[in-house]
């Protein structure tokens, strides 16, 4: 897929940000079509096959989070960005935990928005043909997913089962934001005491060398949750 070729959705209500939108998008290479709202939105999809879409969750006819919904429902694997004026953390993880790939608040950047965009984009490319060793930072971290050999700078690093699990979760999904609630549902099998994941990820930092004032690997979604670094291009 070329950058040219790409075609994003943008679904908003708002005539005056769908314009920016454009403009803006267009600069950056991407083709654009609209929707108005959550009807125009599904027609679209369903007639154009968009490479990825922008999502409001704010919509006159149906919110942004019912949309999320009916597409994973109907197994509709579009790469979604949510674009909201929401900056609750309810509504975000919502959108997260209903199959978002990330989301952005407004007002925002137009350069973030598009960075944001291509990884999404690559992170749906790689869950179409997952590799078995995961490499990132220019290959000083390395997880073998298949034997199960994690390295740093070329060393082996010893996990607990847990410290392993989170990394395992985190590199499958590499450059998406998994919920606080997603790691802990799939790591202890339910929702459970926060500070329980706190510990073990601060534990999984300090075995990758990796800062979280500096992150090489892991970065922090404050208040929502976590997001490993994407692959290498390789």
């Amino acid at each position: 897929m070329t950058q040219g070729a790409v075609k994003i959705l943008i679904v908003d209500d708002e005539q005056p940000i769908r314009k920016l939108l454009r403009v803006g998008l267009s600069a950056e290479g991407f083709q654009i079509i609209e929707a108005r709202n959550a009807r125009e939105a599904d027609e679209l999809v369903a007639a154009e096959k968009p490479d990825l879409a922008i999502l409001d969750l704010g919509l006159p006819d149906r919110s942004g989070h019912e949309i999320l919904h009916g597409w994973r429902e109907r197994l509709i694997e579009l790469p979604v960005v949510v674009l909201s004026s929401r900056t609750d953390e309810t509504g975000i993880v919502q959108a997260l935990e209903l199959g978002a790939d990330d989301y952005m608040t407004k007002p925002f950047g137009m350069k973030e928005l598009a960075a944001r965009i291509r990884v999404a984009l690559r992170h749906r490319l790689a869950q179409q043909g997952e590799r078995p060793v995961f490499l990132t930072g220019g290959g000083t971290l390395s997880v073998d997913l298949v034997r199960r050999i994690v390295q740093v700078d070329g060393e082996e690093v010893k996990l607990s089962p847990k410290e392993y699990d989170i990394l395992r979760i985190l590199v499958q999904h590499a450059g998406k934001v998994i919920t606080h609630q997603h790691l802990l549902r799939e790591v202890w099998g339910e929702v459970t005491d926060i500070q329980y994941l706190r510990v073990y990820v601060r534990q999984l930092r300090q075995k990758l060398n990796d800062s979280p004032d500096a992150p090489r690997f892991i970065m922090t979604e404050t208040g929502v949750g976590y997001r490993m670094r994407e692959a290498d291009l390789v």
